[in-house]
């Protein structure tokens, strides 16, 4: 195997909302700013993040998550897309030691241990001093064989609480102090429900970006940041995973949800598409109005069908298209949003909103989650795509729940997560499935290849 210099270096925090997104678009940014080539990646199931981290960098950021696509993926992806000449970035998610069970397999730090990349922790300082230092010994004592290389303290009230908190925990610890970010006024990166807002959606993202990557100018040091990734040691190239010996029909046109209302795709299931030699025939269910001629195949990825649902609905010529083509056979494969827009209709702040009606059940929003996790389940229905018996990873993160489940046959047994509700999820109509699984094309191969299949089969 070769072995390979990637610089990298990890942003962890201990828990979810720390500021550790802040901390990663402001250094990607920096250092960008710097003429120094940054490759972003994301720890863990997430669409958002991995945007916002793409035009923080200016290259396309990649998600690494070992419960979804395994190990060997996991490495795979990161040699492969990963710059020698210049640093790779991984953002965390959650609590750095953080995993689905209480010795936190699937964690930040097993990644971090799986990929040798030294972690940087970013810790909210809010009415607190020296006991940070006690937090910070933790996370070194825990497991030694995370690379722990040092903490960056946010949130800090006042130059007193700074200089008490680095002085805690470099008598404490061997744990270096690389920055600290002061209480940031106005916001910044809008939220809600699902986290942050999309760049699509939010019109200062550009600007955003900017303002976090003079914060991080001012109050980190990102030269030794850089030192410290440059530091790593090589990483092993594993060998590709041999190619599929499967042939789709040439010239197969295969049309795509793109909008502001569904950004939700992982670059390697469109990348899937194309390297079959299938065509990606962009779909804009606001603007267009109706489908596209000769397509063999829809797919429908995720994204906010609520927040947008006065304009969806009000496209109608387009939603009748869409039924007009489920009812022709046209193969579909749809996720999350995607299963809300071709239900009956969605019930957004107090409003109902007609949809496609390719399903004869009607979407809700709760104030809550219904489904946020990872999501495994096992196909027992026929259909197009999967052969019975087939088992898939992915995640759900939904708000939304169907009301009267079971009027709709589904094609999958959830074995870990919430679904449509009742132990099932994959609702079915011809050839369309609506699910609230997210897949990985690294970790479901057969999904595109059934996609493929099934359009190159045609209604």
């Amino acid at each position: 195997m070769n072995r390979m210099h990637l610089p990298r270096l990890m942003l962890a925090g201990i828990s979810g909302d720390c500021g550790k997104t802040l901390v990663s678009l402001g250094l990607a940014a920096a250092w960008r700013r710097r003429g120094i080539p940054v490759v972003p990646f994301k720890k863990g199931p997430d669409y958002i993040d991995p945007a916002w981290l793409g035009i923080a960098a200016g290259k396309r950021a990649r998600n690494l998550d070992t419960w979804m696509m395994g190990s060997g993926a996991v490495v795979e992806s990161f040699v492969r897309h990963a710059a020698g000449d210049g640093i790779n970035l991984i953002e965390a998610n959650r609590g750095l030691y953080d995993g689905e069970d209480a010795r936190g397999t699937h964690s930040s730090a097993e990644l971090a241990k799986l990929l040798q990349v030294p972690v940087v922790v970013v810790v909210p300082a809010v009415k607190v001093t020296r006991t940070l230092a006690a937090l910070v010994l933790g996370l070194r004592s825990l497991d030694r064989d995370v690379p722990l290389a040092g903490v960056i303290l946010n949130r800090v009230a006042t130059p007193r609480q700074e200089a008490l908190i680095r002085s805690a925990i470099e008598e404490s610890t061997d744990v270096p102090v690389l920055g600290a970010i002061g209480r940031i006024t106005g916001e910044l990166l809008a939220s809600r429900h699902l986290g942050l807002v999309t760049p699509e959606e939010f019109g200062q993202g550009r600007g955003s970006i900017e303002r976090a990557a003079d914060i991080v100018e001012q109050s980190v040091d990102i030269e030794k940041l850089f030192r410290i990734a440059e530091k790593t040691e090589p990483i092993e190239a594993r060998e590709r995973t041999p190619e599929t010996t499967f042939a789709p029909r040439p010239g197969l046109r295969i049309g795509v949800f793109r909008s502001s209302a569904f950004t939700f795709y992982y670059p390697e299931n469109l990348e899937a598409i194309d390297r079959h030699r299938a065509m990606q025939v962009p779909v804009d269910p606001i603007g267009d109005h109706a489908l596209p001629d000769k397509l063999d195949a829809l797919y429908i990825g995720g994204g906010f069908p609520e927040t947008h649902a006065a304009l969806l609905s009000a496209n109608e010529s387009f939603r009748h298209s869409v039924l007009r083509a489920a009812h022709r056979g046209l193969p579909v494969w749809a996720e999350c949003g995607g299963l809300i827009f071709l239900c009956r209709s969605v019930d957004w702040q107090g409003r109902r909103f007609p949809m496609a009606g390719v399903f004869p059940v009607d979407i809700v929003l709760d104030p809550k989650p219904a489904g946020h996790g990872y999501e495994e389940v096992e196909v027992d229905g026929p259909n197009p795509f999967l052969a019975p018996g087939t088992r898939l990873r992915g995640h759900e993160f939904h708000y939304s729940r169907l009301e009267a489940p079971g009027a709709v046959d589904t094609i999958f047994k959830v074995k870990r997560g919430v679904g449509t509700g009742n132990g099932r999820d994959g609702l079915i109509y011809k050839n369309v499935v609506a699910t609230y699984l997210h897949l990985h094309a690294l970790g479901s191969a057969c999904w595109v290849e059934g996609l493929l299949r099934a359009a190159g089969e045609g209604a």
